[in-house]
């Protein structure tokens, strides 16, 4: 057993580890999942500047991805409809409708000219054996700008996933301008169907940002949708809008879909019923808002690690800077080999050291002779002459040396030392030339393509509870005992929607707060009070209680209000012990009577108090205040208009202790 679970731990591990890795999560530096470098990496060999069948495309990269066909094509046609390196042409799907793109022997794609210069440089790139070990591919592109936050990821592997959203082209090459100079701008989310996003939670790529849909209500009886939510499709957003017509929250009279190239819903409503009424239903009740959680996972220094939207900038200048060196060094030396060939080549012709090999009898002779005519230049040369130097002049045909031009040839050395200079100004002010680089980028791109489509903005996220009408009758039969709002019988207590709570006290002195069901059981002793669950609402309402205790014959008093509550937990407003509850009300003010039982010696047989005397307390779940500890022969209550006066009284209310034999002392 032992074996058995140590096995399948490494067996999960490894597996984990290629998933991360090799499957789901960009890597930080080119932005790129496996299966989408490749693509480009074989578009990058394929290209000729002509269209290719995406077939044909799908089929070359199956030489570096070995999962099959169907996660080549949607890649592909993924990338391609980002618009960034890939140009296509045919169906390639619809991102508003949903609908799928065609057969890959329909389609056609190529590389755009941006790939090679923001991605391709093979002299810094490392390159590994494919999974057969016939062909080279590269472990990553050293590419030049955060590619994965301007065309945005989803994945899901072992125990994580990633997402980020997609941002603005020209506004990312901005950000990475300013990170070259130790400065930070904040990027947002610009979705390419547009909307309006709210990014107060975006946390810096850590949190997230709630989508709304652009609606025309120019038309007071019509609403028309034209930007949709990022991830909603039209058919989506008819069907949400069809299922909460539905359920009663809206109020439509007809949908018609006109989306094409860009969105267009129109909602027709009915009669009496004006898009004012309907608009925060829209965004409550359908997929007309969309709240995105993003998480900017990605493979850094070959692990999986969270990097904030700024860092991923900030990485990428950096990044930048060090990409460009190198390839400066590189070009730098390439300069140099030029410049060393083109001196070897004007002292071999102008010093006619060709001449000596004419009476060489052995190719080991005639490269001695080479070498011992380059000595005397030795100060000259770029650096020392080598075999392969001597190769390359002994193939110098005998028209070209005949028809050598010095003056050319100098010429030529003013350029490469002038290339070399420049290459040194530009190494020497890397920051400045990689700004420029940057800078060529922007100004060169599509400014219609790349304006940005999604307006920032902020709004009060609405819930279906905020926006939900109330028109549910919420009955209570008290013959059955049963509560709710799929009740035939039972008196109607109050209109409700389905995401209200509801408080009840009972005539026995309980109460609860409930949410909204279609029947619940909460017994047969009839309800008392009944109101909205709102804590500030109920807090104004003064309950009095005048209960007794069984024992001792006394009578309590307690007002208060109920101002906090757990849902679904029952409550009493009795204090623990052995009490019978006596009178129950919500008076505001009132008098009460005693009436005192003759034969006691009680001097005064009558005496009167006010619900002023007694102070409202902030919890029922408390002993009140002593009322009366005589036998009583009587009690009358009376509401008040005033408090301080018994003036303008209203009827008796009730008597109590009339005949009620355990109140003889």
């Amino acid at each position: 057993m032992a074996y058995a679970s140590g096995l399948f731990e490494k067996n999960f591990i490894e597996y984990a580890s290629y998933v991360i890795r090799d499957r789901a999560i960009p890597d930080i530096e080119d932005g790129f999942k496996p299966v989408q470098r490749r693509i480009i990496h074989t578009l990058i060999e394929m290209d000729d500047g002509r269209f290719h069948k995406v077939a044909n495309v799908v089929g070359q990269v199956m030489k570096y991805h070995p999962h099959g066909d169907a996660s080549i094509y949607e890649a592909l046609v993924n990338l391609a409809n980002n618009d960034l390196f890939i140009d296509h042409q045919g169906n390639f799907g619809n991102e508003l409708t949903g609908d799928g793109a065609a057969a890959g022997r329909y389609i056609e794609c190529r590389l755009l000219p941006i790939a090679k210069k923001l991605l391709y440089s093979p002299e810094i790139t490392q390159y590994v054996d494919s999974y057969d070990g016939r062909n080279k591919e590269p472990v990553v592109f050293p590419a030049k700008i955060p590619v994965v936050l301007i065309q945005g990821v989803s994945g899901i592997a072992v125990g994580m996933k990633t997402d980020i959203l997609p941002h603005n082209f020209i506004e990312v090459l901005d950000a990475e301008i300013a990170a070259l100079h130790g400065e930070i701008v904040p990027l947002y989310p610009d979705f390419p169907t547009g909307g309006i996003v709210d990014v107060s939670g975006y946390d810096d790529g850590r949190g997230f940002v709630t989508v709304r849909a652009r609606l025309d209500t120019s038309d007071p009886k019509k609403i028309v949708i034209t930007e949709l939510p990022y991830g909603v499709t039209s058919e989506q957003m008819i069907a949400s809008i069809e299922d909460a017509d539905k359920r009663g929250k809206l109020h439509i009279a007809k949908i018609t879909d006109y989306t094409t190239d860009k969105a267009n819903i129109e909602i027709a409503l009915q009669r009496n019923t004006y898009n004012n009424d309907i608009v925060d239903a829209l965004y409550a009740y359908t997929k007309c808002e969309n709240k995105i959680s993003v998480n900017p996972l990605v493979i850094q220094d070959e692990l999986p690690r969270i990097v904030p939207i700024s860092e991923q900038v900030a990485y990428h200048a950096n990044h930048l800077v060090d990409v460009l060196t190198a390839e400066l060094n590189v070009e730098r030396a390439h300069l140099e080999d030029k410049l060393h060939a083109r001196t070897l080549e004007r002292i071999f012709i102008e010093e006619r050291i060709y001449k000596r090999i004419e009476t060489k009898k052995t190719a080991e002779d005639v490269v001695k002779a080479v070498y011992a005519g380059f000595k005397p230049f030795t100060e000259e040369l770029y650096r020392p002459i080598d075999d392969e130097d001597v190769e390359r002049l002994l193939k110098i045909p005998i028209r070209r040396i005949s028809l050598f031009d010095i003056e050319k040839n100098r010429k030529d050395i003013e350029e490469i030392n002038a290339a070399i200079a420049q290459v040194d100004h530009n190494l020497a002010n890397i920051v400045e030339y990689a700004e420029g680089f940057l800078t060529e980028i922007r100004d060169a791109v599509d400014k219609e393509r790349w304006k940005r489509h999604s307006e920032i903005g902020t709004f009060q996220a609405l819930d279906a509870k905020s926006v939900a009408v109330r028109n549910l009758e919420l009955r209570y039969d008290e013959a059955s005992g049963y509560i709710g709002t799929a009740l035939k019988t039972g008196e109607v207590l109050m209109k409700v929607s389905p995401y209200d709570k509801v408080f009840y006290m009972r005539k026995d002195g309980t109460y609860r707060v409930m949410n909204v069901s279609e029947k619940e059981f909460i017994g047969t002793e009839g309800l008392f009070y009944w109101a909205l669950a709102d804590k500030e609402e109920l807090a104004k309402v003064i309950f009095t209680v005048i209960y007794k205790e069984k024992e001792s014959k006394f009578y309590f008093i307690n007002r208060f209000t109920i101002n906090a509550f757990t849902t679904n937990k029952l409550y009493s407003i009795l204090p623990k012990g052995n009490y019978k509850l006596v009178k129950l009300v919500t008076f505001p003010s009132a008098i009460i009577t005693a009436k005192y039982k003759t034969g006691y010696g009680y001097r005064v047989l009558e005496e009167t108090f006010r619900f002023s005397d007694f102070a409202v307390r902030k919890s029922p779940q408390s002993v009140g205040y002593k009322l009366i500890t005589k036998a009583l022969a009587g009690l009358t209550l009376r509401q008040t208009k005033d408090a301080s006066t018994s003036k303008d009284a209203e009827p008796t209310l009730f008597d109590d202790a009339q005949g009620d034999g355990d109140d003889q002392s």
